[in-house]
C-alpha cells in the first residue's frame, strides 16, 4: 500500500501509539487503578508491528520473520503482566502516582516514547522497500532474540512461583536464573530487543541506522532509571541488614548471567566497567568481594 503520513511510518506509529496510551491513562487516572498498565506497553507494540507489516503490504520474509518475533514476545509479556496484577491486586511502583495526576501523566507519556522507540527498527524493516537476501545478521539477531525470550520467560515464572510459595514469604529470589544474575528477566530484554536490530541492519541505509537509538534507550532506561536501580534500592532497604542477602549480591551478577563463584572473584574495578555493576546499585555493600 502507499505511503502514509511519511514514508517510514514514524509519524503514524507516533500518533498510534500516542493515542493508545491516551486512552489506557484516561482510564487509569479515572478509575485509579494500575491494573491496564504494563498491559498497554505490552500490547501497543504489538499493534505497530502488525499495523506497519500490513499497511506497507510487501510482506518479505524479513519484515514477517520480525513482525512475528515482536508479536510472540509482546503477546507473553502482556499476558504474563495481567495475570501477576490480577492475581497481585496492585503494583507499588504506582503508590505515589495514583493520587498524583502529574506524576502519572509522566509516566504514561515516558511509556509512548519508550514504546515507539524501541519498536523503531521494526518500523523502519516494515516501512522499507529494501529486501536483500538473508545474511548472517539475521540469523544472529534471530537467535540472539530466542535467547532473550527464553531467560526472560523462564526468569519471569522462576520469581512468580518463588513469590507464589508461603515459604518463601519475606525472601529474595535466588533460585533458577536468579542465582546467576540479580535481574536475569531484563538480561532478556535487553538481549532480544538487541537481537531485533541486529536483524535489522541488512536492511538499513544512510539515517536509518538511527534506529539504534531503540536498543541504547531501553538499555540506559533499565540500567539507569525505571528498571535495575528502583529493584535493587527496594531490596537493599529490605534484606541489607542479611548477612546471606548481601554475600548475594557481592556474588551474583546484576545483568549478564555468570556463575557465583566466578562473579564473586572478580576484581570491582572489571565488575563496573564490563559488568554494570555500577556504585548506584550497591549502596553500603562493598563491592571488591569483601563484605564492608
Amino acid at each position: 500500500m502507499g505511503t502514509v503520513l511519511d514514508s517510514h511510518f514514524l509519524a503514524l506509529t507516533a500518533i498510534v501509539t500516542v493515542g493508545y496510551q491516551l486512552v489506557f491513562f484516561i482510564i487509569t487516572a479515572l478509575l485509579r487503578i494500575d491494573k491496564v498498565t504494563d498491559f498497554a506497553g505490552s500490547t501497543n507494540f504489538i499493534i505497530i508491528a502488525i499495523l506497519t507489516l500490513a499497511l506497507k503490504g510487501t510482506w518479505h520474509f524479513r519484515q514477517i520473520v520480525l513482525t512475528v518475533l515482536v508479536v510472540i514476545w509482546g503477546l507473553r509479556l502482556a499476558l504474563f503482566l495481567l495475570m501477576r496484577i490480577l492475581q497481585w491486586g496492585e503494583d507499588r511502583r504506582f503508590d505515589e502516582m495514583r493520587e498524583n495526576f502529574a506524576k502519572l501523566a509522566v509516566f504514561w507519556i515516558f511509556q509512548a516514547v519508550w514504546v515507539w522507540t524501541v519498536s523503531l527498527p521494526l518500523t523502519i524493516v516494515n516501512a522499507s522497500d529494501h529486501d536483500p537476501s538473508l545474511r548472517p545478521q539475521d540469523v544472529i539477531g534471530w537467535i540472539m532474540w530466542l535467547i532473550g525470550t527464553i531467560a526472560e520467560a523462564t526468569s519471569d515464572q522462576q520469581k512468580l512461583a518463588f513469590k507464589n510459595n508461603p515459604a518463601n514469604r519475606g525472601k529474595w529470589c535466588n533460585v533458577g536464573l536468579w542465582k546467576y544474575s540479580r535481574h536475569p528477566n531484563y538480561f532478556g530484554e535487553i538481549f532480544l530487543w538487541w537481537g531485533i536490530f541486529v536483524a535489522s541492519t541488512p536492511v538499513l541505509h544512510g539515517a536509518e541506522w538511527a534506529v539504534i537509538s531503540g536498543p541504547v534507550f531501553l538499555t540506559l532506561l533499565l540500567l539507569f532509571v525505571s528498571g535495575i536501580p528502583l529493584l535493587e534500592e527496594s531490596a537493599d532497604k529490605k534484606y541489607s541488614g542479611v548477612e546471606e542477602y548481601r554475600i548475594y549480591k557481592l556474588t551474583t551478577s546484576p545483568l549478564i548471567p555468570l556463575p557465583p563463584a566466578i562473579y564473586g572473584s572478580i576484581p570491582g574495578w572489571i565488575k563496573s566497567v564490563f559488568l554494570f555493576e555500577f556504585p548506584l546499585y550497591n549502596k553500603g555493600i562493598s563491592r571488591g568481594g569483601i563484605l564492608s
